[in-house]
């Protein structure tokens, strides 16, 4: 059944299963001065208030793995930061190739691995890349992408905490972590978090303000042959 309680039961099982954030598997960075929306904007140690050699992360990204039958050999990665060239909130799912080519005499160096992207702010979207053939007598293939957003419906559209003002009146509790989903939350990062605390970074700030992020968050995915995705 579909309650609340179920909800928050299957949420703590996941995490229960996701081993601690390994520092060889992590990456920090804090901005330096740049460009955000065609505007100048300080680094963060130039902002008010903060200390001018202050190490505090204002971006993390790090490998993380589910172990359980389900997701064995699965790697998530995640990432977050602040001043980056755009703001999103989203899941992106990469699928893997499959070991048997079924078109073997089709084209297809037009054609990415399928992806499905889930946008769960702002413009809330639900976007599927594929392969499909490309009309024609040629024996090609490239990806291609369906993309639906929720403001197509023509409904105004209404904050993620409105949504949650809403429940809390009509106490629904789905949407809230329980105290032992905090707990196993904080299981995963804090020894990571130790580690930076005893290890301050010798090359803050690493990326400028408007970027995506410090280069060795992309050499993490790309020592695995991977890459975040940017469109």
């Amino acid at each position: 059944m579909f309650d609340a309680e179920g909800f928050r039961n299957e949420k703590a099982k996941v995490l229960r299963a996701i081993l601690p954030a390994q520092p060889a598997a992590a990456v920090r960075g804090q901005y330096s001065g740049g460009v955000v929306g065609g505007q100048r904007v300080p680094g963060y140690r130039e902002e008010e208030g903060v200390d001018p050699h202050s190490v505090t992360p204002t971006y993390a990204a790090m490998r993380v793995q589910i172990e359980n039958w389900r997701w064995a050999d699965v790697p998530f990665y995640l990432r977050a930061g602040k001043r980056l060239a755009r703001k999103d909130t989203e899941v992106v799912v990469v699928f893997r190739q499959p070991p048997l080519r079924l078109f073997r005499d089709y084209d297809i160096t037009g054609m990415d691995h399928n992806v499905l992207v889930l946008k769960t702010t702002d413009d809330e979207r639900i976007a599927l890349r594929f392969g499909a053939r490309v009309p024609g007598h040629k024996h090609e293939i490239r990806s291609v992408t369906l993309d639906f957003s929720y403001r197509d419906f023509g409904e105004p559209e209404h904050s993620a905490y409105e949504h949650l003002l809403l429940d809390v009146m009509r106490g629904v509790q789905t949407s809230f972590p329980r105290r032992d989903e905090v707990e196993l939350q904080w299981a995963i990062v804090d020894p990571l978090l130790q580690h930076w605390a005893d290890h301050p970074p010798e090359d803050f700030p690493n990326y400028p303000a408007g970027s995506m992020g410090p280069a060795d968050a992309d050499a993490l995915l790309v020592r695995e042959g991977r890459q975040w995705r940017t469109d």
